[in-house]
């Protein structure tokens, strides 16, 4: 699956773009690395079969900036990766057209399927099945879980979406493992993903 396909790293740390570049080279992947996302923009052609992998946190112009500047001319996929993580900011990353993002430090397994998921988003047909899948699996969401989901998708910490639904910050805690785990979400990236395709906003 990932064999032949092309991936574009951009991360300002040259050790991340060094061990990333070896880790998907010896996957099949061809790799091309830039140290920055002007330096990226300058050269990129769009092209079949082609992933975006970026940090987010780096200087002369972020990853959420480079999601701006890609969605006026390309349809690539595009995964965020940053060691600074925040809700927030994966809901405005997602919005953005991200496929994915994923926190660091991730393993190897966590950025390959990251991978694999992004080229097989490219076609019509596993975009659909990707869509269908997470309303099918949110579905199942009581009222009250489709209510912490709300919150977590504003950004909210667990405490405020407790003040706001008139319940203990356990409970909310209670209803958030109980929603990753009918949603079936590995992260809280992963689900943030999945509400966003399944149409929450």
């Amino acid at each position: 699956m990932l064999d032949g396909s092309l991936i574009h790293l951009i991360d300002d740390d040259e050790d991340v773009r060094r061990a990333l570049a070896f880790l998907l080279g010896t996957a099949g992947l061809a790799v091309k690395v830039y140290d920055s996302a002007p330096a990226f923009l300058a050269v990129f052609k769009e092209s079949p079969r082609t992933t975006i992998l970026s940090d987010v946190r780096m200087p002369e112009m972020d990853g959420l900036e480079l999601l701006r500047q890609l969605r006026k001319k390309s349809t690539c996929p595009v995964i965020i990766m940053t060691g600074h993580a925040d809700v927030a900011m994966a809901v405005e990353a997602m919005k953005l057209g991200a496929v994915d993002f994923i926190e660091k430090p991730f393993s190897d397994e966590i950025v390959l399927n990251a991978i694999e998921a992004a080229l097989e988003r490219q076609n019509t047909t596993g975009a659909a099945r990707a869509d269908e899948d997470a309303k099918r699996r949110l579905a199942s969401l009581s009222d009250r879980e489709d209510e912490v989901l709300r919150g977590l998708l504003a950004g909210l910490p667990n405490k405020t979406i407790a003040y706001d639904l008139g319940i203990s910050p356990r409970t909310v805690e209670v209803h958030r493992a109980s929603l990753m785990s009918k949603a079936g979400a590995g992260s809280l990236s992963e689900l943030i993903r999945m509400a966003l395709l399944a149409g929450y906003s």
